[in-house]
């Protein structure tokens, strides 16, 4: 298995670090985000990473190429002329990815521990006797400002901004579904995707993974893995860097 790392968003949240670098290079205990997932990654054998960059880029592909990997091999993916968000970043790597059969994605701002051979075994078994398989998403049943909703099938059919109160829906139909019929979790930013991820999209240009989600879900099937009991840590704002720092050595 093959993985995109998304590195390519502006940081806003970790100003005034990224004012002058990108949020991938931020550090934890010396190592950098980006150096600690793709390292992450390697423990699991996967060694074959794309990383998209925007903000800073050429920060990213210096430290890419001084530190030669860090002993992956690691492509980039230039959205420098324009960010295309989650969803448009991974579209347009479509030409590394769309001759596997399925590839992992994670937001380059996350730190966990969760072991990515129990995501591709809960994605194989998910994804066995369903020819329109998308995805499987890691998920947790923290409190965040944001969930996915799933079916008590446990097929994704929204999400729901909490604090806003604004909903999106697979099909209109989800929106009568009883409160009691719904499963909310918060997404972890680490997915699997399948080959027919490609050639169902519909979106262009500029979108989040979350609204390609939903686009897919009306005909498609996209699972969750819960890893409620994993350490997971959004180090994409400044308080949690240094959480992180004592989880992470």
């Amino acid at each position: 298995m093959r993985a995109m790392i998304l590195a390519a968003g502006l940081g806003t949240r970790l100003k005034p670090f990224t004012n002058k670098h990108p949020k991938a290079l931020a550090e934890v205990n010396g190592k950098s985000l980006l150096q600690r997932n793709v390292e992450y990654l390697q423990a699991f054998g996967i060694d074959e990473v794309l990383v998209n960059v925007h903000h800073f880029a050429h920060q990213i592909i210096e430290a890419v190429e001084t530190n030669k990997g860090w002993g992956s091999k690691v492509f980039i993916s230039d959205e420098t002329s324009e960010v295309l968000e989650t969803g448009g970043g991974v579209l347009l790597a479509k030409s590394f990815f769309e001759k596997d059969e399925n590839w992992l994605v994670m937001n380059a701002d996350i730190l966990t521990n969760l072991a990515i051979d129990k995501i591709i075994a809960a994605d194989k078994v998910l994804s066995e006797g369903t020819e329109n398989y998308i995805a499987t998403l890691a998920v947790t049943n923290r409190v965040s400002s944001r969930n996915l909703l799933f079916s008590t099938a446990g097929k994704l059919i929204g999400w729901r901004n909490n604090t806003t109160g604004e909903e999106k829906w697979a099909d209109l139909k989800y929106a009568a579904v009883s409160a009691d019929a719904i499963v909310a979790k918060a997404f972890s930013g680490i997915q699997i995707l399948h080959a027919s991820f490609y050639p169902s999209l519909k979106l262009t240009g500029k979108f989040s993974l979350i609204d390609a989600y939903l686009q897919l879900a009306a005909n498609h099937s996209i699972g969750f893995f819960d890893h409620s009991d994993d350490i997971l840590l959004d180090v994409g704002k400044p308080e949690n860097l240094e959480k992180a720092a004592g989880l992470f050595q």
